[in-house]
């Protein structure tokens, strides 16, 4: 069972990306064509005007060296295959390589982005649509990767860690491996889960590597192809690009722009660009570029380069420059023949800052979409809100509200005041009438006093909303124990729980149920409830 709510009624999306879904005019400026189905015909036209097919035989190559360790579906093998077609599109979303996927919504994004890709396919009959995960491979940010949740348990790889962290060894994972055996328990479901863990993590020699081969058992079934673009031969299709940032500082001037003309309307900025927006990553190493007088210079190195000297080196070593977050939906545009991105709210506030830096580069900027959000809960649960008269759509109040409407729903005395404070505006309008006869200071005096009287009453409703709190404690309780184990830290479930967490109650039909269930163009929080089987334990 599925209900759905407005992403604005959840309380947990930011004023930028609410106006953008809800289409408000103010930002029309700032992307290319709204993500609908019917749009989706422009901008199959301008992609393929605008990309260069010479690409596509260099990055079939590059995928298909990439897939040789992997068993691969008869999907995926096909949409490899098609890529070599001028005919075929990509929809692509992006996730860095956190450990054992990281929070749940690494689930939705995938889902949503091959289930974008069958809808467009059904819409669009004469062209092909692949699912594509990009992945994160060259991020250096090993804190935000290193853990995933388990039941309140953060299970962490400790290790120190430097570079791209695609590039990391994943020896030391056998202790992390060994603890799964206690936490995940002995049911069929968790047997599967950690032989899943060990086969990533023990038997593939990087980071990369290992969560290539995790995102394919998940979902190669489903035809997603997974990109590292971490590769020479897909930088040097980037190369001119690259030149135009150490040189002009293109993406400075175009991001910091619109960034501020974003500002300037009321929203926050998500990222802000610097003058060069490319890091020199080579063994090990993963650090800033920075121009020093005449002079190209790498952070924290002695690494020193004339300009012709780094405009050299982008010939012959491309793959030693790693865009930053600025530049890196740049490179992905240009190297694939993308139609969309996917990503979260952050995500998507962020590109919303880069419109007019891919209009200076001359590429296409993609459809924006926003990935699905759900909230899982159990048939268990669902029946306890029933028995409790409370709605999943109740649960996204704040606790102090969840707990005021709990109170207000189930007492025995009427606590809404709001018939009174009306009453008392009646009999003030008297007062108003016989006040402008008199003095103004008079009139002031009627005024003070209405305000005192509603806020003794205020008062006074207050005071016994707590007084019934009180004696409702034990059933509003339950009900304050149910939000917090659906939204672990006041936080969305999906943001916080490993997919592991479900998984090892409800097994394989996981993700099946979820294909079936997120529908990408729908733009609305889901609540998905889900029938949860015992399992031999």
């Amino acid at each position: 069972m599925a209900d759905c709510l407005p992403f604005r009624s959840t309380g947990f999306f930011s004023d930028l990306i609410l106006d953008y879904i809800e289409e408000k005019k103010s930002l029309k400026p700032y992307y290319n064509r709204f993500p609908s189905v019917g749009n989706f015909k422009s901008q199959i036209e301008e992609k393929s005007k605008s990309y260069s097919h010479d690409h596509r035989p260099g990055l079939v190559e590059v995928l298909k060296l990439q897939y040789e360790a992997l068993s691969t579906s008869e999907a995926t093998q096909h949409h490899l295959d098609l890529l070599l077609e001028h005919s075929t599109f990509t929809v692509t979303t992006g996730h860095q390589l956190n450990l054992f996927t990281g929070p749940l919504y690494f689930l939705y994004k995938i889902v949503s982005t091959i289930n974008a890709a069958k809808q467009l396919k059904e819409n669009y009959p004469d062209s092909n649509f692949v699912p594509i995960y990009w992945m994160a491979s060259e991020d250096h940010d090993f804190d935000e990767i290193n853990f995933f949740n388990f039941k309140e348990q953060k299970l962490e790889w400790k290790r120190e860690a430097e570079g791209a962290v695609g590039h990391l060894s994943t020896s030391g994972l056998e202790e992390l491996a060994q603890s799964l055996e206690k936490e995940f328990g002995k049911s069929e479901n968790a047997e599967y889960l950690k032989g899943l863990f060990k086969v990533a993590y023990l038997e593939h020699e990087t980071l990369a590597s290992a969560t290539r081969f995790l995102a394919n058992e998940l979902f190669g079934d489903y035809g997603l192809v997974i990109l590292d673009a971490d590769d020479a031969r897909v930088k040097s299709m980037f190369s001119s690009h690259i030149k135009n940032d150490l040189l002009y500082h293109t993406a400075f001037r175009q991001t910091e722009k619109q960034a501020g003309k974003l500002a300037e309307l009321g929203y926050n900025v998500q990222v802000n660009p610097r003058e060069i927006n490319l890091f020199y990553m080579h063994k090990g190493i993963r650090k800033r570029i920075v121009k020093q007088d005449d002079d190209y210079c790498v952070l924290e190195t002695e690494l020193r380069f004339s300009e012709q000297g780094i405009l050299n080196l982008v010939d012959e070593y491309p793959e030693r420059f790693s865009p930053n977050v600025v530049m890196r939906p740049l490179y992905q545009e240009v190297i694939l023949p993308n139609l969309a991105y996917i990503g979260g709210g952050g995500e998507l506030a962020y590109w919303l800052e880069l419109k007019s830096l891919f209009e200076a580069e001359n590429v296409a900027f993609p459809m924006l979409m926003l990935r699905n959000s759900v909230l899982l809960y159990s048939d268990k649960i669902s029946r306890k809100l029933k028995k409790l008269e409370t709605s999943i759509q109740d649960l996204f109040l704040s606790p102090e509200a969840l707990e005021a409407k709990q109170t207000k729903k189930n007492s025995s005395i009427e606590i809404d005041f709001e018939s009174q404070k009306k009453h008392l505006e009646k009999q003030f309008d008297d007062l108003y009438e016989l006040a402008a006869k008199t003095d103004p200071s008079f009139y002031g005096a009627v005024a003070a006093q209405e305000k005192k009287q509603k806020n003794g009453l205020d008062h006074l409703e207050k005071r016994l909303l707590n007084a019934q709190k009180r004696k409702l404690k034990e059933e509003n309780d339950r009900v304050l124990e149910l939000q917090a184990l659906l939204f672990p830290n006041r936080s969305l479930q999906e943001r916080i729980l490993n997919f592991s967490e479900i998984y090892v109650d409800y097994g394989d039909r996981l993700i099946p149920e979820l294909m079936e269930e997120l529908d990408p163009f729908q733009f609305e929080f889901l609540c998905l409830e889900l029938t949860i089987y015992n399992t031999k334990s």
